[in-house]
């Protein structure tokens, strides 16, 4: 069996379909699934996907690119956190690509999300994307290591993966290792050890190929581990079974 460990199905282009979508991971060997937040205002929907459904789970967070929001904090996150369908704190962390100018207020959301998965004990989910170093210091610095967590989407260096890991941190695949342009991350995919090693989907973004450009859905993890199950040259039940356990011990998800 297979988990998509990074999913968006509150969104409206999952969510009016979620029947569908259930029963596309049904017929694809995708027992479950991470529902992750990005905002409190949206979190409900999110906690009442994985309170309905008992094969998926749910985050709470505020995604970085997000601004002009009352900003979360740390006691806050946890308190929300104290539910047995949360498993995780995020998605959080820091993203350089889409914003620019001072963004010290979200180095501080950062801290604030990694601050409440220390008081919660729950693993965190990280998006960097052109802040990795920064985003490597601020876990140093405000003891990430403690709890542990995803670096989702990774789409970094070998040597970011690898700093990642010695904090204690899994590194997650998308739909990106099947791209054409995408070599130097297949390259980072036949290096991790697959006891470090997570797959999603990020859906409804990032649909592998055959299904490139499309809406991305959770079934389409599959692609996922059949393109990381090439590269290393082993099966895709293998792959299947390393991520599926990996999953189930960072989360603690039952």
């Amino acid at each position: 069996m297979l988990v998509d460990s990074h999913c968006h199905l509150d969104f409206p282009d999952l969510a009016s379909n979620l029947d569908e979508l259930l029963a596309g991971m049904r017929d694809n060997d995708v027992s479950h699934a991470l529902c992750v937040s990005v905002n409190l205002e949206d979190f409900p929907r999110v906690l009442a996907l994985a309170e309905t459904h008992s094969n998926l789970f749910a985050s709470v967070g505020v995604h970085p690119d997000y601004e002009n929001l009352t900003e979360p904090q740390a006691a806050q996150l946890a308190s929300l956190a104290d539910h047995p369908r949360i498993i995780a704190i995020g998605e959080t962390g820091l993203d350089y690509f889409r914003l620019t100018g001072d963004l010290e207020w979200q180095r501080e959301r950062f801290r604030q999300h990694i601050r409440a998965a220390r008081r919660c004990g729950k693993p965190l989910i990280i998006h960097t994307r052109e802040a990795a170093e920064d985003t490597l210091r601020i876990m140093a610095e405000e003891g990430a290591d403690s709890v542990g967590g995803v670096m989702h989407c990774f789409t970094e260096s070998w040597e970011v993966a690898q700093q990642a890991m010695e904090m204690n941190f899994y590194i997650s695949f998308s739909g990106i290792v099947t791209f054409k342009k995408a070599d130097a991350l297949r390259d980072v995919v036949k290096k991790i050890k697959l006891e470090r090693m997570l797959i999603e989907t990020d859906s409804p973004y990032l649909a592998p190929v055959p299904h490139r450009g499309k809406i991305n859905q959770p079934a389409f993890v599959r692609y996922v581990a059949e393109e990381i199950a090439v590269l290393r040259g082993i099966t895709v039940n293998e792959v299947a079974a390393a991520t599926t356990g990996n999953f189930f011990n960072l989360f603690k998800a039952a």
